[in-house]
């Protein structure tokens, strides 16, 4: 029985699947290996890259006219500087595919011949050796590059350039170099401190191919595959939702498909329809399990050339961002953000793990309990909650701001996590922000039946924060606008506006206050903190 795959590559019997070589531009790769070029194909971490790399392998093998293996040398990361143990794991990995795939023990047996070469050359002779007995040129797929370090990567580097002269009689006649980065984002750290770029250890690259995320068609296609295996009925109200969540990222796509048809353990029974609402629950235990490829999202969040970017995203302030243009292009390659039609995190799952993994310390330290807010009828009570927040933010703002990594977003930041630990098993919040906003809208939901759940009456607050920049009330006037016409796109019950003072000047009796305006017929509270 077939399943989603979040595991590894995928493989076609086992799992759900889009045909590897349609996610890739297969006419131009083909055109560049006839040209004998060495270019790179790379993109972020479970996008689908080494089940396409192995599927492209068998496509030119089927056709005759080549010689192709794929390697991963994910292996000789562990040697960093130490190139001795370097390009032995490479070389190493390398001829053990070719047993396994090609069915060629020659390079085993030339290694143990050769084990005393210096290992600054090693990988050139082999390759020139293999390239001079088979009968069809060479094409290598070498995968996970980009995890070497040091001078293991740099001698892997030079010494794929030192044989490209000889192709093809001497020595591959194509090559590609696939991982996370292009190899111009390489920031390589010799032994002796000196800092290479890639670009410079490698200038023999053609071109740089990126592999794109599914498109909304092989989204929902892939989904229709189950249905189709199993006659399980899926909602196609889930579909729109699932690519607002997901913008065709593969690991999402079919984490997202595991979660709400195997681990949702009653929705193993075929005959229960996947609604709306059960992908939604299905949404929220993913991103609470803080799985490793979420975990991994969040541990780039610590890099420099990723925290100006995010930073002003979260903040919503065009002003504050300053990076270079390498550095917002690295941040794109990792899968983080977008740029079109407009810089932005690049999915609603990003988008709300980004500020719960911020935040994460904070919302385990906060003392405050949901039971604490909760109304006779389980509502939540806004208001008692907001003035909890307000004499929380006055007594530890300056505490929890200062380890924050992300100060400039810090006061929006604290909240979401006061907030996080309040809804955490009973609600959900859902966050929307963006380069340019000059706010960021909450919109808080909150099953007020507890059996029910969704599927009964809900509780829908908004909570727009801003940050006060211009005059107070210019700032009120502004925000209350946008706040009703939030609230009036959720459907919202109650409005809330809070406005943070960050000018340490100014003392806390003045930055604490609340007070009630309306919009229309909408009724907003304003909090000042």
């Amino acid at each position: 029985m077939k399943k989603f795959n979040a595991a590894g590559p995928s493989i076609p019997g086992d799992h759900y699947m889009i045909d590897p070589l349609t996610r890739i531009d297969l006419q131009e790769i083909e055109s560049l290996i006839a040209d004998k070029r060495y270019f790179v194909l790379h993109a972020p971490r479970q996008t689908g890259k080494t089940t396409s790399l192995v599927a492209l392998m068998h496509h030119l093998n089927a056709q005759g006219k080549y010689r192709a293996l794929y390697a991963n040398i994910e292996a000789a990361q562990a040697a960093r500087s130490n190139i001795e143990s370097g390009m032995s794991a490479i070389t190493q990995a390398i001829a053990r595919q070719a047993a396994y795939y090609l069915k060629e023990p020659g390079l085993q047996a030339w290694l143990e011949h050769h084990s005393g070469l210096d290992p600054n050359e090693r990988l050139t002779a082999m390759l020139a050796h293999w390239a001079q007995i088979t009968l069809q040129p060479v094409i290598l797929l070498l995968d996970e590059v980009d995890a070497l370090v040091g001078d293991t990567l740099i001698s892997l580097l030079r010494q794929i350039r030192a044989g490209y002269a000889q192709r093809p009689d001497a020595f591959p006649q194509a090559m590609i170099l696939c991982g996370v980065r292009d190899v111009r984002d390489y920031r390589i750290h010799t032994a002796h401190h000196e800092i290479i770029t890639g670009g410079s250890a490698f200038n023999i690259k053609a071109v740089s191919l990126r592999l794109g995320n599914l498109s909304r068609t092989e989204t929902q296609a892939l989904w229709q595959q189950h249905q189709d295996a199993t006659g399980q009925p899926i909602d196609p109200a889930i579909y729109p939702d699932l690519w607002q969540d997901t913008t065709g990222q593969p690991w999402l796509v079919n984490a997202l498909g595991l979660e709400v048809t195997w681990n949702d353990r009653p929705a193993r029974d075929r005959s229960v329809p996947i609604t709306l609402e059960r992908y939604k629950a299905a949404r929220e235990r993913l991103i609470q399990s803080r799985a490793t490829h979420l975990d991994q999202l969040a541990d780039k969040l610590r890099e420099p050339r990723v925290r100006g970017i995010v930073a002003a995203l979260l903040e919503g302030e065009t002003a504050s961002i300053d990076v270079a243009t390498d550095d917002q292009q690295y941040v794109e390659d990792m899968g983080l953000i977008t740029t079109h039609p407009q810089l932005r995190i690049a999915n609603r799952v990003y988008q709300e793990i980004i500020p719960r993994e911020l935040t994460w310390i904070a919302q385990t330290r906060i003392t405050h309990e949901q039971p604490w807010y909760l109304t006779p009828e389980r509502r939540l009570d806004i208001k008692k909650l907001l003035t909890a927040f307000q004499q929380f933010f006055r007594e530890q703002s300056d505490v929890w701001l200062e380890k924050f990594d992300y100060k400039e977003a810090g006061p929006q930041l604290l909240l979401q996590a006061f907030l996080q630990r309040i809804v955490n098993g009973g609600g959900r919040i859902n966050r929307e922000y963006g380069l340019g906003r000059k706010r960021t809208d909450l919109l808080l939901e909150w099953p007020v039946d507890k059996a029910q759940g969704y599927l009964g009456p809900v509780q829908r607050v908004v909570i727009e924060l801003k940050i006060l920049h211009q005059g107070l009330e210019a700032t009120i006037q502004q925000g209350l606008l946008q706040t009703a016409d939030y609230a009036d796109r959720c459907g919202a019950d109650e409005s809330h506006l809070i406005i943070f003072n960050r000018n340490p000047q100014v003392p806390w009796q003045e930055r604490i206050w609340q007070r009630e305006e309306a919009v229309g017929q909408s009724a907003i509270s304003v909090w000042g903190a």
